[in-house]
């Protein structure tokens, strides 16, 4: 039975069922919808093997968006048929396994809804299946992700998010060029007008010291601020922390005045050595580009935070370095300003031009 034209009949167990490869925002109407229409909902993900977004991802994201629902997930490395009855029941065992509960209505806006909603035993109810409410769909997303921006939620725009990070040296000019290729970004407009820029958070942190120290000594200066290295792994969270929550709200670039990664050479900078929980940290989350700027053609400035000039050939070696040993995609940029940024962006349009890739689903036979 096709529930479209009873809107008001309430049910006790609903069920929504897809890929959700990735979710976007006809996915989450067609699941507010049926959680209003019913007392308990339960959202079940199924993801292929060779899908390339991990099932449990596609969980997490559903349950954050939808915190009243029920969400679980399955591996279904069938492929669709929907003419071959034995690939149906091969399907139908996956799902049942998944929701072994009696379900009273299946929520959908494919053309597989009523047959789905036959052998579930349950009604059919059809939600936007033309798709005129948010004219979108998985198939969209992946071929083109930030043309589907304005569709995707919070949790799958940070996933999804280049992330860029410009590093380097005291006083070497990572925020200047951070913060003129975020405006460069934002001056293109559309979703880009949302590009965000993350500041260095281990800058707010010193000042912080700093303040502290005046506080007990009004004459105290940067020199008799010290560190240890229980306080970098601090530093690394909060830097990351900030990140996370610009990847969320932003455009399909996110730009970052240092990061977790290079927290640990600053480490060695201030105590020595390797922190092993900053470089736990800093491997959490993937980076597609960092931009390290060279301390030459940059005179030093000394801002009452700084004092090492004699310390940026090595520093940025210890980056270079880094960065060749841990694999991380880099450039070095050099040269006066207008140029650094020229050279920037051109690195940044190359890794947004290469776009983003998804393996192709299962084939279906419809």
């Amino acid at each position: 039975m096709n529930g479209t034209g009873n809107t008001h009949k309430r049910y006790g167990h609903g069920l929504v069922l897809g890929k959700f490869y990735p979710p976007h925002a006809g996915h989450h109407h067609l699941v507010r919808t049926a959680q209003a229409r019913c007392e308990r909902l339960t959202v079940l993900v199924c993801a292929a093997s060779v899908e390339s977004v991990p099932l449990a991802d596609r969980v997490a994201w559903m349950r954050e968006a939808h915190p009243g629902a029920e969400v679980v997930g399955a591996v279904d490395d069938i492929p669709v048929d929907l003419h071959d009855p034995a690939v149906w029941e091969a399907h139908m065992a996956v799902f049942r396994g998944a929701v072994p509960d009696p379900v009273d209505a299946v929520f959908t806006s494919e053309e597989y809804g009523t047959e789905l909603a036959r052998r579930f035993g349950a009604e059919e109810v059809c939600v936007d299946p033309a798709r005129t409410r948010f004219p979108v769909s998985g198939t969209a997303v992946r071929a083109d992700p930030a043309g589907c921006w304005q569709y995707l939620g919070p949790a799958v725009r940070a996933a999804l998010a280049r992330r860029v990070v410009v590093l380097g040296a005291e006083s070497t000019g990572t925020t200047t060029l951070s913060q003129a290729l975020a405006e460069h970004y934002r001056a293109r407009g559309g979703v880009w007008a949302g590009t965000g820029w993350v500041a260095e958070y281990g800058r707010q942190y010193s000042e912080q010291k700093l303040a502290a120290a005046r506080a007990a000594d009004p004459a105290a200066t940067w020199e008799d601020v010290s560190f240890t290295s229980e306080e970098f792994p601090l530093i690394a969270r909060r830097q990351d922390e900030e990140e996370e929550r610009a990847a969320r709200t932003g455009s399909p670039v996110l730009f970052c005045d240092t990061d977790s990664f290079a927290t640990g050479i600053w480490h060695e900078r201030y105590v020595g050595g390797r922190n092993p929980e900053v470089e736990r940290i800093a491997a959490r989350q993937p980076r597609d580009l960092y931009l390290l700027t060279h301390h030459a053609d940059v005179p030093f400035e000394d801002d009452g935070l700084r004092d090492g000039p004699h310390l940026r050939p090595w520093m940025t070696d210890r980056f270079s370095e880094e960065l060749h040993r841990t694999g991380r995609r880099f450039l070095i940029v050099r040269g006066d300003r207008e140029t650094r940024l020229k050279t920037a962006v051109a690195a940044v349009d190359e890794l947004l031009d290469r776009g983003w890739h998804f393996t192709d689903p299962l084939p279906e036979n419809r």
